[in-house]
Formats: structure tokens, sequence, C-alpha cells
């Protein structure tokens, strides 16, 4: 049974997290999952039939037919009971490169977008899935652990760009930024708000234009893309100049000056020193290192 308050865990990507193996499991009535100690891996259980009763440190979950649990990888594992019945499960065990955590709160937790910038050179896209979650559709959920399984009986070479789509597949069908539950159609007007900001980010832009053009108050825009990105329409403008900029920076031999102006900031100096606390280097220095 999934209860409110269920922790959330989140992967800042990209680089997406990665499929490593999986496997079907079937335990008898009086078999028990065993228990395991910072595995160093991802594992994500998805119960067919029966009922799987896990804990993971201080928590415990009845897991049943249609659920997933994501254990994690730097806690214990243990069962707290053995399977009443017979329970048979899809594991598929996952690494991750970039930033994750778990939040506890009701409010979605997003990575650091300028510490994910500097270090891969993009802001994040924020993964959240629950950990006691609920797949898609009836119990066996969309297919993808089914087909994932099959792939495993193929060789590495010929399975593995298979196997990496099938499983982030099953990744976007669980992440709680695509299943809003409330129907809101919070994500609806961010993406509104984001392609009309892509569209216009050279151009002076206020909360009272993106009102206007919009057609919501600036409030109800802030919260829709608070809780869909992280960021108000100010700061996710700022980011796509900050990106474009940084293109300008690479593909032109345009004056840093001018590339700020093109991008719609109002003087250097400011747009210098947003740039280094983005990218983590000022914008002359980003086009030497690559220029040379």
């Amino acid at each position: 049974m999934i209860q409110q308050g269920e922790p959330t865990v989140y992967f800042a990507a990209p680089p997406f997290p990665y499929f490593t193996e999986c496997g079907r499991s079937v335990y008898a009535p009086g078999d028990a999952h065993p228990s395991r100690r910072a595995l160093g891996l991802f594992d994500l259980i998805l119960v067919e039939r029966g009922m799987l009763y896990m804990g993971e440190e201080d928590r415990q979950w009845e897991v049943g037919a249609g659920n997933t649990l994501l254990l994690l990888p730097d806690r214990y594992h243990y069962s707290v009971r053995p399977c009443e019945e017979e329970t048979s499960f899809t594991w598929i065990h996952f690494r991750v490169l970039g930033e994750w955590g778990i939040a506890e709160e009701a409010e979605p937790a997003f990575a650091d977008r300028d510490r994910h910038a500097a270090q891969f050179g993009t802001p994040p896209y924020t993964i959240r899935l629950p950990q006691l979650g609920t797949l898609p559709g009836a119990p066996g959920g969309s297919g993808e652990g089914e087909r994932l399984l099959r792939l495993e009986e193929r060789s590495l070479s010929g399975a593995v760009w298979e196997r990496q789509r099938l499983f982030e597949e099953l990744l976007r069908s669980l992440d709680l930024r695509r299943r809003d539950p409330s129907g809101s159609p919070a994500e609806s007007v961010a993406e509104r708000t984001e392609r009309y900001i892509r569209a216009h980010y050279a151009e002076p832009l206020t909360g009272a234009i993106l009102s206007n053009e919009l057609h919501f108050h600036y409030n109800y825009l802030t919260r829709c893309m608070k809780r869909v990105n992280g960021l108000t329409p100010m700061e996710y403008l700022e980011e796509c100049r900050l990106e474009q900029a940084r293109l300008l920076l690479l593909r032109t031999e345009a004056s840093v000056a001018s590339v700020a102006e093109k991008v719609g900031f109002e003087t250097a100096p400011y747009f210098s020193r947003r740039f280094a606390e983005r990218f983590g280097i000022s914008p002359l220095r980003f086009r030497q290192r690559h220029m040379r």
C-alpha cells in the first residue's frame, strides 16, 4: 500500500542513469529477500505477483503486485518478514554519474543547476522517482521490464543500446514530473513559459510582459515554473541567455560585450560575473581555452 509522505529520489541528468543488469526472482511462501549493505547500485524492484515485505534502514514497506520499490545504493536493505504467497518480481540495477539525493518533504527537490552546468556543460533535468511507486497500467506495467529481461539473453554488443533505451523509457514512465496526481496544468503552463522565453530571450523581458503574452498572472507562472523546474521565469530567462552566450563564444568571434548584448544582458560586467558563476570561468578565458 502506498502512503502519503513517501520519500522521493531525484537524479540530475544528463548524463542519464545507466542500466547495468536485471533479472527475475520467484519466491515461494516462506522465502525472503536477502539482506545487503551498501550495494553500490540502485536496485529498482517491480513486483508482478504476490507481496514483498522490505525494509531500508528505519523504513519498511509492503510492496504488492503493480508496485515498484527503489532501494538506494548506500543503505542497509533487509526483509521485514518472509513472503506469505508465491511472489515474483523483476529487479533492475543501475548507476548514476550526476548528483542524486532523497527528498523527505512534500515539495519537490531539484539538482544544483550551477554545479551541474559547471561539471557537465548543460543545465540539469531533475528526474524524480517515488521510492515506493506504482507502475502505469496493469500489474506488469508498460512492458519495459519484460523486454529488458528478454534482452538479457542476447549478447552485450547486440543489446546494449536497446537495453538503455528501454530502461530510460521505464524511468520516464515513473518520473513524477510526468505524472501529476492532482491533474494540475503546471507542467503545461511551465512548458508554454519556457517556449516563449526561448523564442524571445534576447529581448527585454519582464514579469509584466510574460503575464500579458501568456495570459496568466506572473505569480501563477512563477508557481508553475518553480514546481516543474525549480526556477522562476526570470531565473530561467537568465539561464537561457547564458546558454546562448556560451554557444556564441564558441561559434563566433564577437566580442564579450557584443555577446552580452546579443543575448539580452544590459551590461557586459554583469554578464561576465554571472557567466563565471555558472560555468566556473570568465567568458574571455572560456573562449581562450577552446579557441586555441
